[in-house]
Parts: structure tokens; C-alpha cells; sequence
């Protein structure tokens, strides 16, 4: 089957904005003009065109280092070897020896880079209940290089700026400095933080296929910011400590000893209120953008989960639903569950794939929002 060559590098580049880099369309457009003029053929040239235009800065470095390894392979990066492509940026999926190679050095491996490029863009678009074994441990690697990030807001401190409110003080103590003479005002602006965000990961029966792929990308966005994580089941469990190990592995093992409520049934409503009691109320969910993983099935009362959601919806800054249910075909939130809980979310996306995560991802940092994501929106 061929695949579009510049479609496999888009979505290299949404990898790589998953994973916090700043490769926006500009940037992408460069890194394809590039490779259009070096060859490539060559992974080498492939790499180095990446990391020259589509990193922005020194910490953008280390970010791409994984999710190329992820990507196209893993390894060093060779030589100037030559890989199977075709010129005029068509690939071809190539049968591979085995199932995922754990390194892509050249065509003698059996598959060229760009083949099995291919194919990680091709997994990003699968639902994570139909994944084998060996493309489950394709998504670890690709799921540890994501970040999640909140919407920034604006703080109360402020900073020196070149554009801004006139600081009174810098600009007096400038003044004085030159013995009154004239001296450009100085300048301040208020500084953005990132808000907090709030996972409540649903690990009852109807998830357990999803459960695994969630919590590692729960992992990711505790490695990365101000994200607290909560799993829902019929027991509410804050798991943040858990998922502060640096190695996946070891948190998953420590979330598992943690949670006694594993492939059980969903109180959602009653564990909703819990938390908004508990934790709601002293401050974790106001402001916050609170995203709740779940397929919506509810074994309680729906008129208590919708009161809590609009409980939760008047103190959060944002409410996110992301169902892996949505994206299949002929969804729709007939379950008294998210149906009742629906009018509260602002907005509700698909979390079955990769590429679900993604988007929803985007969302949390307020990229999509932007652009105009609402209720219905499919990633």
C-alpha cells in the first residue's frame, strides 16, 4: 500500500507537538521545503532537517530525540544510509521480518525507516482495543514522549517587557541612576502559568481496554506540569504519587497496588461529588481544566451525576469529556450516564487512538478551543 511521504512527516509533527515542541504549521512547511531539497532517502538528512526547523529552542532537543526514536525506529541515528524510498517523497509499506523492529539502520534491516514511519501514522489512527501486542508496545514508547500542558492564564506578577505597562519603579530607579537624565521608561507585563489540570481516569469494566493506554498518557502529563490524576471506578483513588515515577513501568506497578477497584462497575455521580467534597471545594478543580476519560456508563443515579457536573462546571475553568466510545461509528451519547452529564462538558472529544489523545491534548492547552472545537467535533 502507498503511503503520502508528507503525510507521514505531518504526523511526525504532530508527535512532536504532543510532546510539547513548538513545531507549528510554518515551522512544518520549512522542514518539508528541506527535505525536498536534501535527500530524502536518507534518515540522517531526514533527522537533521527536523531538528533544524521544527525545534525551537535547547529544550525542544531532548523531546525530539524521543519521539523520532519512537517514530522512525529507535537507534542512533546512522550514517549516510541509504534507505528504500522512492524519489518525490513516496513510501512504500514494506513486510517486515518482525513485528517492530527495536532499531531501523538501513535497508538491510528488512524495513526502511520511512516504511516503518508509515506504519506509526497508521497506528496513531487505531483504536487502542484492536492493537496487538507488539504495536501496544509501539504506543508505550510513543505515549512516553507526550506532555500535556493547561491553558496559560495570566498571574498577578509581572516581568520586565519590552512592551507593557510602565513600571513606575524601574523607570525612578533608572532615572536616578543617570542623574536625572532622560531615560527610556521601563516597561512590565503581567506572566502566564499554565493551569492546573485534573485527569479523573475511569478503570471500571467497560474501560479496561483503554485503561493501559490512559494512564500512560496520565503518566506523561504528571512528568510534565501541574496535572493531578484520579482513577473512578466504584472507588475514587488519587493517584498523582503513583505516576510521579520517572520510569512508566514502576508507576503503572504502584497505580495497580493503589487501586482496589479495578474492572469493577461506575458510580460516577457518587465518586464526582466525593471528589468535589474533598478536593473540589479547597481548590483542585477551581480554575482548573478538569478532564474526565470515561465511556459514560453509569451504574447509579444520571440526575446525580448531571447535579455534580454542574457542580464541577461552575467551579472549573473548563470541563473535557473524552469517551473512546465517540468515534465509532454511529455513536451516540444515549447512555443515561453521558447524556446527563453532557450539558455540563464544554467539550467533548473521542479518546480511543493516538491521535484522539492528541486533539485532546490541543484541547486542554486551549490550541483547538480556538479554533472553534465544541461538543461535537470529531479529532
Amino acid at each position: 500500500m502507498d503511503v503520502d511521504a508528507p503525510a507521514v512527516l505531518v504526523g511526525f509533527a504532530r508527535a512532536l507537538r504532543a510532546a510539547g515542541v513548538d513545531a507549528g504549521p510554518d515551522r512544518v512547511q520549512v522542514f518539508l521545503r528541506a527535505l525536498d531539497a536534501l535527500r530524502p532517502a536518507v534518515r540522517s538528512d531526514v533527522y537533521w532537517a527536523g531538528r533544524l526547523t521544527l525545534c525551537a529552542g535547547r529544550d525542544d532537543l531532548e523531546r525530539y530525540e524521543r519521539v523520532f526514536g519512537a517514530y522512525f525506529g529507535g537507534g542512533p541515528v546512522p550514517g549516510r544510509t541509504r534507505v528504500a524510498l522512492p524519489p518525490r517523497l513516496r513510501v512504500a509499506a514494506v513486510r517486515a521480518p518482525s513485528p517492530v523492529p527495536s532499531t531501523v539502520t538501513g535497508a538491510e534491516d528488512g524495513l526502511a525507516a520511512p516504511a516503518l514511519a508509515s506504519r506509526t501514522e497508521i497506528l496513531r489512527h487505531r483504536d487502542f482495543a484492536g492493537l496487538t501486542a507488539a504495536e501496544r508496545e509501539q504506543l508505550r514508547r510513543l505515549l512516553a514522549a507526550f506532555t500535556l500542558r493547561g491553558e496559560a492564564r495570566r498571574t498577578a506578577r509581572r516581568r520586565p517587557a519590552r512592551r507593557g505597562d510602565i513600571d513606575p519603579r524601574r523607570t525612578v530607579r533608572e532615572l536616578l541612576r543617570r542623574g536625572g537624565e532622560p531615560a527610556r521608561p521601563r516597561r512590565h507585563a503581567r506572566t502566564e502559568r499554565p493551569r492546573r489540570v485534573v485527569l479523573l481516569v475511569d478503570v471500571s469494566g467497560s474501560m479496561s481496554p483503554y485503561a493501559d493506554a490512559l494512564l500512560r498518557f496520565a503518566h506523561a502529563a504528571v512528568r510534565g506540569g501541574r496535572t493531578e490524576v484520579f482513577t473512578i471506578g466504584t472507588r475514587l483513588t488519587r493517584v498523582t504519587r503513583e505516576l510521579a515515577h520517572r520510569d512508566p513501568e514502576a508507576a503503572l506497578a504502584q497505580v495497580a497496588a493503589a487501586v482496589p477497584d479495578w474492572r469493577g462497575g461506575t458510580r460516577l455521580g457518587e465518586l464526582l461529588r466525593a471528589f468535589l467534597d474533598r478536593w473540589g471545594q479547597r481548590g483542585m478543580a477551581r480554575g482548573a481544566i478538569v478532564v474526565v476519560l470515561s465511556d459514560g456508563w453509569e451504574r447509579g443515579d444520571p440526575a446525580l451525576l448531571g447535579a455534580q457536573m454542574r457542580r464541577l462546571h461552575r467551579l472549573a475553568h473548563r470541563v473535557v469529556w473524552a469517551n473512546p466510545r465517540k468515534a465509532r461509528p454511529g455513536y451516540a451519547p444515549l447512555a443515561a450516564g453521558m447524556a446527563a452529564a453532557l450539558p455540563s462538558v464544554d467539550a467533548f472529544v473521542a479518546g480511543h487512538s493516538l491521535a484522539a489523545l492528541e486533539h485532546l491534548a490541543a484541547v486542554v492547552r486551549g490550541a483547538a478551543v480556538a479554533q472553534g472545537a465544541t461538543r461535537g467535533t470529531e479529532p
